[in-house]
């Protein structure tokens, strides 16, 4: 049986990372994963020609020039920006909110007049301190921007009403006084050409991989096969729960062929009333600027995790927040385990991030 210097659970972009700079500095690595490919949620599926998001949309993104520059040594980015727009029963606004948005909203001009409105709405809550999401909310956008694109849009990704939500979630919204239409305000921003499985087939090129198993169900067999595990799956999954089990949000994903060359005209749209059950549309071509008679589009519908399903977004409450310490905690005292990524740190990663994660940890631990 082969001996290797890690065996890495998952190979979502935490591992990928982590196991291309074992193998630059001589470690032979083992990866398994459950599902039947590599990549984790930046995997692509190809169809139609078109590269699809398969687990929803991953526009990279990074003001980290050590970050850009590493996904540019492993796939030639595009000049892909970010620029979604908002459907609310029709009415279109641009995304994040900026003069495209006010002038729309309101009919305002200049960065003055929609500074003034957005003041006179805070007016309601009285200066007192938020309470929950829907005041949070209103104290920094005001109650027309919230009511239209903020509130039925947060009540389907959580599955909550607003006032039933911390404040904490939505510390800040994107407010911008210019008619500039990119969400994202880091220097860098693009999306892989060939599409993300470009930079999966790269991480992983030197890597013993096995695909369809269950790490947990073969624990102590794969234990021996290897010196160290670096896990990137859940953490409550690792303890067997013993504490409880950790809640996070899944997602549902809807996709399907069209035959039109262009159905949105934009890569995202996001439906903010709370009645349309889906919370955006994605269609993958705009991505990569796609040519072509045919269409993908993906609906996401926003659902409440339960065991089997895709785990996407913790539920970072105070309850839950509380309970992962406990398994940190125990996290903390295992020797040759390395614990690293989204479900592992029980914590929301943009890619950018991950890849600043995986790279500290294996500067840390393979110097």
């Amino acid at each position: 049986m082969k001996h290797y210097d890690y065996i890495i659970v998952g190979s979502g972009l935490f591992a990928g990372v982590f196991a291309h700079e074992a193998w630059k500095r001589g470690k032979a690595c083992l990866v398994l994963e459950k599902r039947e490919h590599a990549g984790g949620n930046i995997y692509c599926e190809d169809m139609e020609g078109i590269h699809v998001h398969k687990y929803g949309a991953h526009i990279f993104h990074t003001s980290n020039k050590e970050v850009w520059d590493y996904v540019n040594d492993l796939a030639e980015f595009n000049r892909y920006t970010n620029s979604p727009v908002a459907n609310f029963h029709g009415e279109m606004y641009n995304m994040p909110f900026n003069m495209n948005t006010f002038n729309k909203m309101w009919g305002v001009r200049t960065p003055a007049e929609a500074k003034a409105k957005i003041e006179s709405q805070r007016q309601e809550l009285g200066g007192k301190t938020p309470k929950n999401l829907e005041e949070q909310a209103i104290s920094l956008v005001g109650r027309d921007i919230y009511e239209k694109l903020v509130k039925g849009y947060t009540e389907k990704q959580w599955g909550r009403d607003c006032k039933d939500l911390p404040a904490f979630i939505i510390k800040r919204l994107p407010v911008r006084y210019t008619y500039d239409n990119n969400y994202f305000n880091d220097k860098y921003q693009g999306i892989p050409i060939g599409g993300y499985n470009v930079i999966i087939e790269k991480l992983f090129e030197h890597c013993d991989l096995e695909l369809s198993v269950d790490f947990l169900e073969n624990k102590e067999k794969y234990r021996a096969m290897g010196d160290k595990i670096l896990y990137t799956g859940r953490i409550d999954a690792w303890y067997d729960e013993c504490f409880g089990a950790l809640e996070y949000r899944s997602l549902r994903f809807e996709t399907e062929v069209l035959d039109e060359d262009n159905h949105q005209g934009v890569a995202v749209v996001n439906y903010t009333d709370r009645e349309t059950p889906f919370t955006r549309i994605i269609e993958h071509k705009h991505f990569e600027y796609g040519t072509g008679p045919k269409t993908v589009i993906t609906r996401e519908y926003p659902a409440e995790w339960s065991a089997g399903m895709e785990p996407y977004y913790p539920v970072n409450d105070a309850k839950n927040q509380e309970l992962y310490k406990q398994y940190a905690q125990l996290a903390a005292k295992e020797k040759n385990v390395l614990f690293g990524g989204r479900l592992a740190e029980y914590k929301y990663y943009d890619m950018d991030k991950v890849i600043e994660s995986a790279l500290s940890m294996a500067k840390e631990e393979l110097g």
